[in-house]
């Protein structure tokens, strides 16, 4: 640190550089869909763009009669027109309608309103990116005789997308401001608290700066920008918050400010080395779910990490070296006092706190065995979206959604042999019709003609057409349905429902993998920290029950709907795999922040004075207030996005918010205590040829030597009591 005006220049300046360079990182976030690639799925949605040149409808006009019904001659005049114009707008593959291919399952139950479907070929970016924001607001239309809007699987998602990016820039407004007030309130010195933000947002643009780098080799999908904004202002505080707070206690301890500096670096500097590397490991884990969307927000992460861990420990000393005192506290706080004496009464009676708190948890994780993981569609938007307010009309009046009909597609397939076939699909329970080269075919009969769409070549596709209460209560099923039915020839099932069940059914069954990986990861981390087995172990049972509550709290809330009044979404009675699976890597990642933070000063306590419970009570004043504080900056970073529209970020919000204080309290506070004051000893222990490998590939935190006086030592904690 002999030059910390040009490290802190520098870093200055690196932060508008990467600001400049992140400005183009989120038009260059691509729109992912659920799709599993490589799945039957995707198969036959390929088979059926390749060999009969459409494919399941993605756009959606919903036609409203101004009078009458729409078999008024005004109103089927302008449904005609309508479809034809659609057909021939650049993009589109085809389009088909009521007036075109009359259809009961294309007209509402009341006459008033009739449905236009086509099909655009292309990925996420062409359809959503390129085509939707000219389309959707040209066929958005108040008519003499009907009026038009817009739907359609992508209008769904693209709309989703947009008010995401909104609540992005919202929530960067309202958090910036918030997180500068609390750590106002926590220092006591704004200088401290805007070196730390600063820090946050180091981390904020570095994080976007890269993840921009990153798009020009993968798709990044546009959620990850709203991950990098929590994680980075939230790793980026937690980690300033452990620097300035070791600093501080060297200066108290009588160092000058250089030599506070060093120490600081030596000690907090490292563990939060170890806390990047945890968190890092766990997130990249993602990268073993073969989808992108998954795979972005371990992008986002890492690169977070990077520049959060870059920012501590290179800039902030700097920072700290030219402040010097001027970041102490003005009066001395309280917070190490509380913490002190919450360890030693949870430490003299281990079992009843532990106990209780353990109940809590329990009671709190306990609405996840109810769990049940679904499929999203457009109440994950709020009621005020057009094109929720679309497929409102549709629930409530139509028999089915036909453009989620289940494709069944053969390459080599025979029409003539599908007659049988589709009338076996159409005994399905919840299947309304199934239409075919041989007819259409309801309730096991046929009741319409042979409909040539269906024959291309020397292939054959069938159209499974549910209702829409089978669809809502039951999709996943539905598509299983349909695949146990044998077919006369090699076929796919695939269609939108089909999409989404296989992109359940991938993640889901990857859960074990995953977790497994993030548990091995952060154990290996653990022991490189502290020799130990046993606290590895137990930090995965803790972070286990803080993981409960948080999945506890997601069924609660969104899947069966408490709270859906104050918060503003529709319940759907299920939750949809992949924003959980996000949650469980971050959350466990930020637990491990926790752990280390905790570890790392009970371990040093402990090497020193070689005393299992004295050191536990020391290590948890230490970093209880830190870990306090950290963790009401970060719970209320993260809850900034329950305020928003999109149903995935409130989940997010609500979900790591509560994780995150109910680790910092009942885990951290209560459980650890009264676990290592049972353990004792054996918390730091390890078999001969571990400790031999700690010994040498190991990177202890080894307490510093200062040249002033020590903090007093804590008092005694009684022995333990039941």
């Amino acid at each position: 640190m002999g030059r910390p005006w040009h490290v802190v220049i520098a870093g200055v300046l690196l932060t508008l550089l990467a600001a400049a360079v992140a400005a183009g990182t989120i038009p260059a976030l691509s729109l992912n869909r659920f799709e599993a690639p490589g799945s039957e799925a995707s198969r036959a949605r390929d088979m059926l763009a390749r060999q009969f040149g459409t494919g399941s409808p993605n756009i959606a006009l919903l036609v409203t009669a101004r009078r009458g019904t729409v078999d008024s001659p005004a109103a089927a005049e302008a449904g005609r027109a309508l479809t034809r114009e659609l057909a021939a707008y650049p993009g589109v593959g085809g389009a088909e309608s009521y007036w075109t291919r009359p259809a009961a399952t294309l007209r509402s139950g009341d006459g008033r309103h009739a449905l236009v479907l086509a099909w655009a070929p292309g990925d996420a970016d062409a359809v959503r990116r390129d085509l939707l924001p000219d389309l959707t607001p040209r066929f958005t239309r108040d008519g003499p005789a009907v009026t038009v809007r817009v739907g359609g699987g992508d209008e769904v998602f693209r709309q989703a997308a947009d008010l995401a990016r909104q609540d992005f820039l919202r929530a960067e407004l309202v958090v910036l401001p918030l997180v500068l007030a609390l750590l106002w309130a926590v220092y006591r010195r704004l200088s401290a608290a805007l070196v730390t933000l600063g820090v946050g947002i180091f981390a904020l643009a570095g994080a976007l700066a890269l993840l921009r780098v990153v798009t020009l080799f993968t798709e990044i999908s546009t959620f990850a920008a709203n991950i990098a904004l929590v994680l980075g202002i939230g790793l980026g505080v937690d980690y300033g918050l452990f620097m300035i707070f070791r600093f501080r206690e060297r200066l108290r301890a009588g160092e000058d400010v250089p030599a506070a500096v060093r120490q600081a670096l030596a000690t907090a500097g490292r563990t939060v080395v170890f806390s990047g590397v945890t968190v890092a490991a766990a997130l990249s884990v993602l990268l073993a779910f073969p989808f992108p969307f998954l795979a972005s927000f371990a992008y986002a992460g890492v690169a977070v990490v990077l520049t959060a861990v870059a920012g501590a420990v290179v800039v902030l000393p700097a920072a700290l070296v030219l402040l010097g005192r001027r970041v102490e506290r003005r009066s001395p706080a309280r917070a190490d006092v509380f913490w002190h004496g919450a360890a030693v009464r949870v430490m003299r009676r281990p079992v009843m706190y532990g106990g209780a708190a353990l109940a809590v948890l329990l009671l709190l994780g306990a609405p996840f065995l109810g769990v049940r993981f679904g499929l999203p569609d457009d109440r994950a938007l709020p009621a005020s979206a057009p094109v929720r307010q679309v497929y409102d009309v549709v629930r409530a009046g139509f028999q089915a959604e036909e453009a989620d009909a289940i494709q069944v597609v053969s390459a080599r397939g025979q029409g003539a042999a599908a007659g049988p076939y589709a009338a076996a699909l159409s005994r399905i329970p919840g299947v309304l019709r199934v239409d075919s080269a041989a007819g259409q075919y309801a309730g096991g009969a046929r009741v319409g003609p042979a409909d040539g769409r269906f024959a291309g070549g020397s292939g054959t596709w069938l159209s499974v057409v549910p209702s829409s209460e089978r669809l809502a209560s039951d999709a996943v099923g539905l598509v299983r349905a349909v695949r146990a039915v044998p077919a006369p020839f090699d076929a796919a099932v695939g269609g939108y429902p089909a999409d989404l069940a296989d992109y359940r059914d991938a993640v889901t069954g990857r859960l074990p993998l995953v977790a497994g990986l993030i548990v091995l990861v952060t154990f290996a981390v653990l022991f490189l920290m502290t020799g130990s087995v046993v606290a590895p172990l137990k930090a995965t049972v803790l972070n286990g029950l803080s993981l409960s509550v948080m999945f506890g709290a997601l069924v609660w809330v969104f899947q069966e709907g408490n709270l859906s009044g104050p918060l503003g979404f529709t319940p759907t009675g299920s939750v949809e795999p992949s924003i959980p699976i996000l949650m469980f890597c971050v959350a466990y990642g930020l637990s491990m922040d926790y752990e280390v933070f905790l570890l790392s000063r009970i371990k040093e306590e402990y090497d020193r004075t070689g005393d299992p419970v004295a050191s536990v009570a020391h290590g948890v004043s230490r970093s209880g207030p830190l870990v306090s504080a950290a963790a009401l900056i970060l719970a209320v970073s993260f809850a900034a996005y329950a305020t928003g529209r999109v149903v995935f970020l409130q989940m997010l919000g609500v979900g790591m918010a509560l994780a995150v204080a109910v680790d910092a309290t009942l885990i951290r506070g209560v459980l650890l205590p009264a676990l290592m004051r049972l353990a004792g000893h054996a918390n730091w222990w390890s078999p001969a040829p571990l400790r031999r490998l700690h010994r040498r590939i190991g990177l202890t935190e080894a307490a510093a030597p200062s040249p002033g006086p020590s903090p007093a030592p804590p008092p005694p904690v009684p022995a333990a009591r039941p």
